[in-house]
């Protein structure tokens, strides 16, 4: 019961005991009964049972000193209601009471019961003779049975301590005052913490919702593992060390701070303090300086805690050569580790791709390192929290409109995946103290004589120049792009009536996806990969970069970026290569678009044993699309009838490659629009006699089947670039030329183009 209850949170714990009196006070109001004192006696058990559950012991004694309520009874019989002998033995139980728990090492309530019960006896016995003689014999009695108490918790202390001593403690305290190790970095003694007040901190932390269940949860199983211990059952010390994963700025510091008070209030280590380090702190300049630099540095942190963070650079293999110093490092650690397991809590931090790497680098780690706790990024709303509890440290406040907006730019950070590289709560501070400067700036460059609450005011412009100030070093860091403004983009782009009008139907199926998950309504799987199929020179790169910019706009994806790629960028030089060249390929897609046209090309069908190395990059592609569907558009793009086999080679890529765009051949008039569009970008036109000479090309080449191979708009594209040219040729031979003569393609120049490209 008591580790279930050291489960919940305080809010938890209080929410269940006002349940219990409100469930208790409804049944006597049912029952009939008398409401007054129901309410006292229902306080004062539900009281006694927070005492129990918290403080065992502390209840324990209670209970005793409660039953010497019936020994003060019959005191008050013999010597009467006046009689000043009665309150002293009645007082007594309260001083035996408060003696016995400043003696540690042994049971508080033992102690109360072995000073009372003799302390009663003698008073009872002497009552014949006097009131005094039967005071002074009951706390002479009590008193002596004190000190033989203390001499025995220094006896018990003193076995605990020596080296024949099982070096657990055999009562874990509540709280610990002193008999520390001082850390050079934290001279003093250290406070009297309770585990109440430890774990508060980490209640008053904001977020980390899933880190504070499981430290609640080591919290629990100490208390558990202690109340074993006074029940008789042999234990091993509940000591373990950490491995803290997570990005940068979740506070993993602030939690080893946090953790380390919770052992030290059970009485598992000598000293709250935490000893931080880095790889800088550990390796020494030569072989073997590293060893007496890592012992001296865990020296310093015996008692209490060694935070290490990015343990990870511990092990550098950049070079391609093996890390001595950093295995040194490591070797000492994991020895230290296992040696003063009793007295240290080691814990290694990072982020968590890293972590598993460099865990995995030593068998040793992963098995002295097995517990694990995972900090997840913040919210925007939980930045937001944040932001506001510095402001309200600094004595500084937003105004109304800032705080719409400072939750705005989190939202856009968080989307775009730069909430881990910004740093989660350090972005936090530094838009804060950023958008106080700018606010400083703004206020004194105004002149005069400001309002007192202008000078502790941050504006929204404070906040958005203090942003834009922030985030200039991240290249591509642009503004969000609209849903509108991709549409548009699409329908000015020739031809493709059919693509335009599944594009369309997709951005609005989104749009509406998002509207209905807005309003807490259910919403089936989106479509977030596609398959392009249609000859060359039709739009496809062009339409998939659109694509990433509608998933951008409605918020699925951190960036409109499209990573273009072939089998060439996803196939290695030897089987295990490829899935490496693959994932890290798809990494450098997620929050964008990754596009790889003749996708085809994955599966060579020329091999006769079959393409082992395009088998490896299609199965890597097929868990990556599952595994960060929500992350990144896969669009797969080739000709039609190779991508028809392809995608009956896997029925993975079918089920997950389900939504076809499928791109149609340019029509004459089409072809003629996008060589107009290309001329006009480029501040040129065709005469009348060119445009003819045009349409009648365009209209040729689509009769006899031609213009697939010829590449569709490409071939557009080169008539107009090659018809340009001869143009420049024809003007510079000239001399000189009128400005419509140096913008105007003639047909002439058209005949000439189709000549040097037939």
């Amino acid at each position: 019961m008591r580790l279930r209850y050291f489960r919940l949170s305080p809010f938890a714990r209080r929410a269940v005991f006002a349940g219990l009196l409100i469930a208790v006070m409804g049944l006597a109001a049912a029952l009939g009964w008398s409401l007054a004192p129901t309410f006292v006696y229902a306080v004062v058990l539900l009281a006694f049972a927070a005492l129990a559950l918290s403080y065992p012991r502390a209840a324990a004694t209670a209970l005793v000193v409660a039953g010497w309520g019936l020994p003060g009874w019959v005191f008050y019989s013999m010597f009467g209601t006046q009689s000043p002998a009665a309150f002293l033995l009645i007082l007594l139980a309260i001083l035996v009471a408060g003696a016995a728990h400043l003696i540690r090492w042994v049971a508080p309530w033992v102690t109360t019961l072995m000073a009372l019960v003799p302390a009663a006896l003698v008073a009872f016995a002497l009552s014949w003779t006097s009131p005094t003689a039967s005071v002074w014999g009951a706390y002479l009695v009590a008193a002596a049975v004190l000190v033989y108490r203390l001499v025995l918790a220094r006896k018990v202390k003193a076995e605990q301590a020596s080296p024949g001593g099982d070096g657990e403690g055999q009562v874990q305290q509540r709280i610990r005052i002193g008999g520390h190790q001082t850390s050079p970095a934290d001279a003093g003694a250290p406070p009297p913490i309770t585990v109440e007040q430890a774990l508060g901190e980490l209640e008053a932390m904001i977020g980390l919702e899933p880190v504070k269940e499981q430290v609640r949860a080591i919290a629990a199983s100490i208390e558990a593992a202690r109340l074993r211990k006074e029940a008789g059952y042999t234990n091993e010390p509940p000591m373990r060390h950490f491995v803290f994963v997570g990005p940068p700025g979740t506070g993993k510091t602030s939690v080893a701070r946090t953790l380390a008070k919770i052992f030290y209030a059970f009485g598992l280590l000598e000293t709250p303090f935490v000893v931080e380090a880095q790889r800088a702190d550990l390796v020494g300049e030569y072989l073997g300086a590293t060893a007496i630099k890592t012992n001296e540095l865990i020296d310093r942190a015996i008692g209490g805690v060694l935070f290490v963070d990015e343990a990870y650079s511990l092990i550098n293999s950049g070079d391609g050569q093996p890390d001595r110093f950093g295995s040194e490092a490591v070797q000492t650690l994991l020895k230290r580790a296992e040696d003063d397991r009793d007295r240290l809590i080691i814990i290694l931090a990072g982020y968590e791709k890293e972590m598993n790497g460099f865990l995995s680098s030593n068998p040793g780690l992963s098995s002295r390192f097995s517990t694990r706790v995972r900090f997840p990024s913040y919210t925007p709303a939980e930045l937001l929290e944040i932001t506001e509890a510095l402001q309200a440290r600094r004595g500084d406040t937003l105004s109304a409109e800032a705080r719409p907006v400072f939750r705005r730019l989190y939202e856009d950070v968080q989307r775009r995946g730069l909430l881990d590289e910004l740093g989660n709560a350090r972005f936090a501070r530094s838009l804060t103290e950023t958008a106080a400067q700018a606010r400083d700036v703004r206020v004194v460059g105004a002149g005069g004589a400001p309002r007192a609450e202008d000078l502790v005011t941050v504006t929204p412009a404070d906040v958005t120049r203090a942003f834009n100030e922030l985030t200039a070093r991240f290249r591509g860091y642009q503004a969000t792009p609209t849903l509108e403004d991709a549409l548009a983009d699409l329908d000015r782009m020739a031809g493709l009536d059919p693509v335009k009008q599944q594009v369309h139907a997709i951005a609005a199926q989104l749009k509406v996806a998002r509207m209905r998950q807005e309003q807490g309504l259910p919403v089936q799987s989106q479509m977030r990969h596609f398959v392009f199929v249609g000859p060359p020179g039709t739009g496809k790169t062009t339409v998939a970069r659109i694509v990433g910019r509608i998933f951008s706009a409605l918020g699925l994806l951190a960036r409109p970026d499209v990573v273009e790629a072939s089998r060439a960028d996803l196939v290695g030089q030897h089987l295990g290569a490829t899935a490496i060249k693959t994932n890290e390929l798809v990494d450098r897609a997620l929050g964008g678009v990754l596009f790889i046209d003749e996708a085809y090309g994955l599966v060579n069908t020329g091999y006769s044993g079959g393409d082992a190395f395009g088998a490896e990059a299609v199965q890597t592609l097929l868990k990556r699309a599952e595994d960060d569907r929500d992350r990144v558009v896969i669009i797969l793009a080739g000709y039609r009838r190779e991508m028809d086999a392809f995608l009956s080679t896997n029925p993975g890529l079918a089920s997950r490659f389900d939504q076809r765009v499928i791109f149609p051949s340019y029509a004459p008039a089409e072809l003629a629009e996008i060589a107009g569009l290309l001329a006009s970008r480029s501040g040129d036109h065709f005469d009348t006699a060119a445009a003819r000479d045009l349409a009648d090309v365009f209209d040729w080449v689509c009769r006899e089947g031609l213009i697939d191979g010829l590449g569709n708009g490409r071939f557009a594209r080169s008539l107009y670039e090659k018809a340009a040219l001869r143009r420049d040729v024809r003007l510079a031979a000239q001399g000189s030329a009128t400005p419509s003569e140096l913008t105007t393609i003639t047909s002439d120049d058209v005949r000439s183009a189709v000549d040097e490209l037939s």
